[in-house]
């Protein structure tokens, strides 16, 4: 017997108006029914626990607990009795019997009790095999085996999206924003515990689904985080590389991994469920051979007067050593201070350069510069 959480009774309340023919014949009834609710006894929710009546549903992440009971039916006395219990899956079979030490006897009446518990990491057919072998009074050995065949679910549907930000005006590289959806695809709600991210150790994660109220930190989804059937919720992470990363511009490109979803729920009456999705990866935008960013710029300048601002070179290569030569192209509206072509030296493979430029604009307004 499958062992889950029993559930609210309720009832179908009949009920009708004092001048019909029944009177309050009805309305007695139901108070008098010790399921009802006092005081409320038209609603269908009651106040008494029902215990399972089927199998029921069994979603992935959950735990899947079992009652195991072999019964002496007959009026012999039979020894060595070794009860075992086998879960099949589709790629595996796992051992679930508490001990592996047969019963030395087992007398008329009398029974053996197991409990088994596992938490369900496939989806798909699942079969319980229960094996019992024991030996008679006359020293012959039985065996038999029962199968109890179910099936487990999928309770969430999760999709994630990747966004890169260039960090230009930050001496961190690029951060990456992680928008996980999680879809309920039961027929009933969920509590949704925790959903977190578990980063890779090359990232630092930031959660962006709380907001700051009056000095409290309050989840974004409200104080009752309940994901009704069929409904979605988005979740947003921000990464940044570790510093030692970070600094090393030819470590972070191509193929990255960055790091999983842990998702817990509770269900009927606390019922628990979790889940964690494999390693979340992601394709790392191409820089070319060299790439240059920002690291400060005035946010306002004044109409044909010189400004500053620092530049950051970086080598993205893991070979060659780039040997540059600074080109300064003037628009209509900008134009550089200094002196075109010369050398900046050579620039080793993954390293970078700070550079120092000045700047005037000759015309008001937002402006763009190459």
């Amino acid at each position: 017997m499958r062992l889950t959480k029993p559930t609210l009774f309720t009832n179908i309340p009949v009920t009708c108006e004092e001048r019909d023919l029944p009177g309050n014949l009805f309305n007695q009834l139901m108070k008098d029914d010790p399921s009802t609710v006092k005081g409320a006894e038209t609603l269908m929710l009651g106040e008494m626990l029902t215990l399972p009546q089927n199998f029921g549903n069994i979603f992935l992440g959950e735990t899947f607990s079992s009652y195991i009971s072999v019964h002496n039916d007959s009026n012999q006395v039979v020894k060595d009795i070794l009860v075992k219990a086998d879960l099949q899956t589709s790629s595996q079979r796992l051992n679930l019997s508490a001990s592996s030490a047969a019963v030395a006897e087992l007398k008329p009446d009398c029974c053996i009790d197991d409990v088994i518990h596992h938490e369900v990491k496939e989806i798909g057919t699942h079969i319980l095999v229960c094996a019992v072998s024991y030996t008679t009074q006359t020293g012959e050995k039985m065996y038999f085996r029962k199968f109890f065949k179910f099936q487990v679910l999928k309770p969430l549907d999760v999709k994630t999206k990747f966004y890169n930000a260039e960090s230009d005006l930050s001496s961190v590289t690029d951060e990456v924003f992680l928008e996980a959806q999680i879809q309920n695809i039961t027929t009933s709600p969920m509590f949704m515990e925790k959903v977190s991210l578990e980063p890779s150790m090359m990232y630092n994660v930031a959660e962006l689904n709380t907001v700051d109220t009056a000095g409290e930190s309050e989840s974004t989804f409200g104080a009752r985080t309940y994901l009704q059937p069929m409904d979605t919720r988005q979740y947003l992470y921000c990464l940044k590389p570790k510093q030692e990363f970070a600094e090393k511009a030819g470590v972070i490109k191509g193929v990255t991994v960055i790091g999983k979803l842990d998702i817990v729920w509770k269900t009927n009456l606390g019922e628990r469920g979790r889940l964690q999705t494999s390693q979340l990866q992601r394709m790392a935008p191409g820089y070319g051979d060299v790439r240059l960013s920002l690291e400060t710029i005035p946010d306002t300048v004044n109409l044909e007067e010189p400004f500053d601002i620092t530049c950051k070179i970086t080598n993205c290569s893991s070979e060659r050593t780039m040997d540059l030569v600074l080109e300064m192209c003037n628009t209509n509206s900008i134009h550089w201070c200094g002196v075109s072509g010369r050398q900046l030296g050579k620039l080793h493979p993954s390293s970078s350069l700070h550079l120092a430029l000045t700047l005037l604009s000759s015309v008001q307004g937002l402006q763009q510069s190459y």
